[in-house]
């Protein structure tokens, strides 16, 4: 596989916001402003050559708009090359790549001119306080194009969402109010992060109960949707204010009395079990077991260090401390699709993180507990109880993803038997398979039924009934033969038949 979408969103990740086309002509151009769809404001991509336009004057034009962009380029290279041209004098003014014509003083999309408040949130994009209730409105807006490393975590086939996000923007959106502590955060449904296009995402926090808490709804619905289409909740939850005792600190590592166990092959396995994970979330390194207690050292990519410094916690990095869940005796041999299902006291001690020491202990009778902290041993997040809860594959079908409205042609084999027999029909049986190899076949019966065919069309008699030809369905033949007849059926649609045993 080329891959070249996963080549551009893992240059996208990696701060890449200029591309040169090297090459015969412009093909691979707009295909990459076609991936990068709605980054494009902030990246350029130009080809270095055109067809059937001037060379010297299209890479002359792509050194220019390299230039422009602050992409150092050696021109005297270039002048040597063609020595009719001519030096311009530069503006007396400092030559810094500055616009010098009025902006909007809001610029169109800036939340502040749609009376909203910038969140400054990876996940979130505005918040906005409802003034009645002193609750917080916080939205969003998720695709595989502005947040490519959401592909890295697929499940049974499907992009979701992963619960530790829903966690980071329920913590981001209670900081918001003063309520940093997530008392509690059940995930109803899975948020599906669709192929194409994209999703709105909203957190709704109302007021203060008379408990000091404060109830909480993810909710989600396609960017396509339209103004009456309902809304679809993915968890709820409360928040409260009350502070998190801090976690107990990791400082002793590896833990004493702690066994090491091997992680090779552990991605292969649950990728085996239909959790594709990505580089993002196969950030697992090192795991000990200590009786039920499980430790390990999670970390992410140097490329990823830096956009996690937003999060609060990057779900990436929190999602990979999970995994190590699956080395404690008690889940031995549980190859179950199980996904994050209730959170409680959930605290954030610590934001930015880049890797993580981890403590995974049990905690009631189906949950655990997470304690994370930094390399030095710092408190950085606690989970007082986590559990699963088992999925089924059909149940990741299409929550919260844009439904594809288009309709296709299905062929439905149809028993000769229990088809009516037209009056004075001519058969022609081909279910019998051929000799030689399947391209040998192919022709044989093709050029059996090519032949019947005209045959028959040429001899029949006006108002006889059709030739109705009798193939084995399944057969790779049978497809080459069922091209040839829709071709004659365009030409005589009532005269040719295809039944399929």
């Amino acid at each position: 596989a080329v891959r070249f979408a996963d080549a551009i969103h893992t240059l996208h990740r990696g701060g890449t916001t200029t591309y040169l086309e090297l090459g015969p002509d412009a093909a691979l151009t707009p295909m990459t402003a076609q991936t990068l769809d709605d980054d494009t404001t902030t990246t350029l991509v130009t080809p270095a050559l055109r067809r059937n336009q001037s060379e010297v004057r299209t890479a002359a034009l792509a050194l220019a708009t390299l230039h422009t962009r602050g992409v150092p380029v050696d021109r005297t290279a270039l002048l040597d090359a063609e020595q009719s041209g001519t030096a311009a004098q530069l503006p007396t003014y400092a030559f810094q790549r500055e616009r010098y014509w009025l902006e909007p003083a809001a610029p169109a999309g800036d939340a502040g001119s749609m009376g909203l408040v910038a969140a400054g949130h990876p996940l979130l994009g505005a918040v906005s306080v409802l003034p009645e209730s002193g609750g917080v409105l916080a939205t969003g807006r998720l695709s595989l194009t502005t947040h490519p490393w959401l592909a890295d975590h697929a499940i049974a086939g499907t992009v979701l969402l992963p619960g530790t996000a829903l966690v980071e923007m329920a913590v981001r959106a209670g900081d918001e109010v003063g309520s940093p502590c997530l008392e509690e955060l059940i995930v109803e449904a899975p948020l599906v992060v669709p192929a194409k296009g994209g999703v709105h995402v909203q957190v709704v926090v109302s007021g203060e109960d008379a408990t000091g808490r404060r109830t909480l709804g993810v909710y989600s619905r396609s960017d396509a949707a339209t103004a009456d289409t309902p809304w679809t909740r993915h968890a709820g939850g409360a928040l409260t204010a009350a502070p998190g005792e801090a976690a107990g600190q990791l400082t002793a590592w590896p833990p004493a009395g702690a066994e090491q166990v091997a992680v090779d092959g552990f991605y292969e396995r649950l990728a085996a079990g239909g959790f594709a994970f990505g580089p993002l979330f196969q950030g697992l390194r090192k795991v000990w077991t200590r009786g039920e207690e499980v430790f390990a050292e999670v970390v992410l990519d140097e490329a990823d260090r830096a956009p996690a410094a937003a999060f609060g916690l990057h779900p990436g990095l929190l999602d990979s401390a999970l995994h190590a869940a699956a080395f404690a005796p008690s889940r031995a041999g549980d190859e179950r699709t199980r996904l994050p299902f209730a959170w409680n006291g959930v605290v954030l001690h610590a934001t930015g993180a880049g890797a993580l020491r981890v403590r995974i202990a049990p905690a009631g009778a189906d949950g655990f507990s997470v304690t994370a902290a930094d390399p030095t041993g710092a408190p950085v997040a606690s989970v007082a109880s986590l559990v699963y809860r088992e999925v089924a594959a059909e149940q990741l079908g299409g929550t919260g993803a844009a439904r594809d409205a288009l309709f296709r042609v299905d062929w439905i084999p149809a028993a000769l038997n229990s088809t009516p027999r037209p009056a004075d029909w001519r058969e022609l049986d081909v279910t019998a398979e051929p000799e030689g190899s399947v391209p040998e076949q192919i022709r044989t019966l093709t050029g059996r039924v090519l032949a019947a065919v005209q045959e028959f069309v040429e001899d029949a008699e006006p108002g006889a009934g059709p030739l109705v030809v009798t193939a084995r369905s399944g057969h790779p033949a049978t497809a080459a033969v069922r091209g040839l007849l829709r071709t004659a059926q365009l030409e005589h649609p009532d005269r040719i038949v295809l039944a399929e045993l």
